[in-house]
C-alpha cells in the first residue's frame, strides 16, 4: 500500500509521546514493505532536522516538510478568543502553504491510505478529497477537549479557568464536528473508542495503541535493590509541570525525611527556570534532556507517574514496562493502558497511597522485582510495535482486496 501520514509536527527526533507515537508506527510501516511519505509541519519547536532520521529509514520513507509558524502569540489568541468560535490550538495549525504543498503533493502522486496524525490535521479534508480517492484515516491520539477539561479543574488562577474552559468547550465541538468526515477511524485505546462511538462514530474503526520497537525491551540487570525513583517527561507540558511540583509538595518532602538513602532524579526538556529552582533539593538530581531514554530507565529503578491533567494513552510508561521498570502512577497516568492494579503497577489516588506504595517497593523487594516480571511481560504482549503495525495493515488492507 502506499500510505501518506500527515503529521501538524515533526515527530523526529522522537522526544515526546506524541512524536514517538508517529515514529514507531511510520518505521513499522516501512518494515512491512509499505510506501510510506510522512509529510509534516516544521516549526520552531518541531523543526525539520533530516540528521535526526534513522540511517536504515531515510531510504524507505520519502519525507516532505513544510515550514508554518504555530507560535502562540497573544494578540492571536485574543483575536481568535472574540472572533473565532475555532478552538485557537486548532487555529494555529490551519495554514494555506501547508494547504497548498498537499494539494501540489496530491497532484503528483496517489495514495491508498492518508492517515491523518491527530484531530488538528482535520481542516485538510476537503483538500484532500478534492485531490484523492485516498481513505482518509484519522488516527485519534487523544481526546483532545478532555485534556483542556482536566487542566481547568486544575488551575486556580481565575482567568486562566476561565479560558481553558472556553477552550475545552470550543476543542469539544471541534471534535464532535469531525465525526465521520473521515473513512476509517483509529483511536489510541479502548476507553477513547467507547468516546467516539457515543459521539456518533458510525466509520470502520479498530484500536492501535502505542507500539514500542523490539530493539527497545531489554529486562533490567540491576540487583533487587532500589535506591531512587525518578520522573520523565516532557517538562513544558503544564500537566508534567503541575504533577510534578504537587509531587514534590505533597509525597517527596515525607519520602525523603523517612528514607534518608532515597535519591530523586528528574528527566525532561525544555524545563522552564521556575521548575528548574523547584527541583534544587539536594537529594534531587536534574538531568534535563536526556540523549536516551533508555540509558535513563536502565540507571533508575522506580519511575512515578503524578499525572492529573491529559488524555490517550502514556507513551512512558509502556517504555518503563518494556525496561521492566517498576511504576506509581495516579489513575489519570494510567487511563486507558491494558494494566492491573498491583500486578502490573500502583495506581495511587491520592499522595499518602502514592508515598504508601513507593515506601512497600523500597522495603518489599518480591514485590519488587514481581511487579517489573510483569510490567515487562505485558509491554512485550499488548504493545509489541510489529504486531501492532501488522495489525493495522491487515485492517486497511481489506478496503483494496
Amino acid at each position: 500500500m502506499k500510505i501518506l501520514q500527515l503529521c501538524n509536527k515533526v515527530p523526529y527526533p522522537p522526544k515526546d509521546g506524541g512524536s514517538i507515537a508517529i515514529c514507531n508506527l511510520t518505521e513499522a510501516f516501512a518494515d512491512n514493505d509499505q510506501q510510506v511519505t510522512l509529510m509534516a509541519m516544521s516549526t520552531s519547536k518541531h523543526p525539520a532536522d533530516d540528521s535526526s532520521l534513522p540511517s536504515r529509514y531515510s531510504s524507505k520513507i520519502e519525507f516532505i516538510y513544510v515550514p508554518v509558524n504555530t507560535d502562540i502569540r497573544l494578540r492571536d489568541l485574543l483575536k481568535n478568543l472574540v472572533f473565532s468560535s475555532i478552538p485557537y490550538n486548532a487555529e494555529r495549525f490551519i495554514n494555506i502553504d501547508f494547504s497548498n504543498a498537499l494539494e501540489l503533493l496530491l497532484s503528483k502522486k496517489s495514495y491508498d491510505i492518508i492517515q491523518l496524525e491527530g484531530l488538528y490535521l482535520i481542516p485538510y479534508i476537503n483538500v484532500i478529497r478534492k485531490h484523492s480517492n485516498a481513505k482518509i484515516a484519522l488516527r485519534a491520539h487523544n481526546v483532545e477537549h478532555e485534556i483542556w477539561s482536566r487542566i481547568k479543574m486544575n488551575t486556580k488562577n481565575p482567568l486562566k479557568k476561565l479560558y481553558f474552559g472556553i477552550l475545552a468547550s470550543r476543542m469539544g465541538k471541534f471534535e464532535r464536528d469531525a465525526i465521520n468526515k473521515y473513512d476509517i477511524l483509529i483511536p489510541i485505546s479502548d476507553k477513547d473508542h467507547e468516546y467516539f462511538r457515543r459521539q456518533g462514530n458510525t466509520a470502520p474503526s479498530i484500536v492501535i495503541p502505542v507500539g514500542i520497537p523490539d530493539i527497545f525491551y531489554q529486562k533490567t540487570t540491576k540487583p533487587v535493590e532500589p535506591t531512587s525513583i525518578f520522573f520523565i517527561g516532557a517538562l513544558d507540558w503544564a500537566p508534567n509541570q503541575d504533577g510534578l511540583v504537587w509531587f514534590i509538595e505533597s509525597v517527596w518532602e515525607k519520602l525523603k525525611l523517612r528514607r534518608p538513602d532515597i535519591t530523586f532524579h528528574i528527566a525532561g526538556r525544555n524545563a522552564p527556570p521556575w521548575i528548574v529552582k523547584k527541583c534544587s533539593d539536594s537529594r534531587i538530581i536534574f538531568h534535563g534532556e536526556v540523549a536516551d531514554a533508555k540509558i535513563f530507565f536502565d540507571e533508575q529503578e522506580i519511575m512515578i507517574v503524578p499525572l492529573f491533567a491529559g488524555s490517550g494513552l502514556r507513551v512512558k510508561i509502556i517504555e518503563a514496562m518494556a525496561r521492566s521498570k517498576v511504576v506509581v502512577s495516579t489513575p489519570i497516568g494510567a487511563e486507558g493502558l491494558d494494566v492491573e492494579n498491583e500486578k502490573h503497577l500502583i495506581i495511587a489516588e491520592n499522595s499518602e497511597i502514592f508515598l504508601q506504595a513507593i515506601e512497600r517497593l523500597l522495603e518489599n523487594k518480591k514485590f519488587y522485582s514481581e511487579l517489573g516480571e510483569n510490567a515487562f511481560a505485558l509491554a512485550k504482549l499488548k504493545y509489541n510495535n510489529t504486531i501492532i503495525a501488522s495489525g493495522l495493515i491487515h485492517f486497511y488492507s481489506q478496503y483494496f482486496t
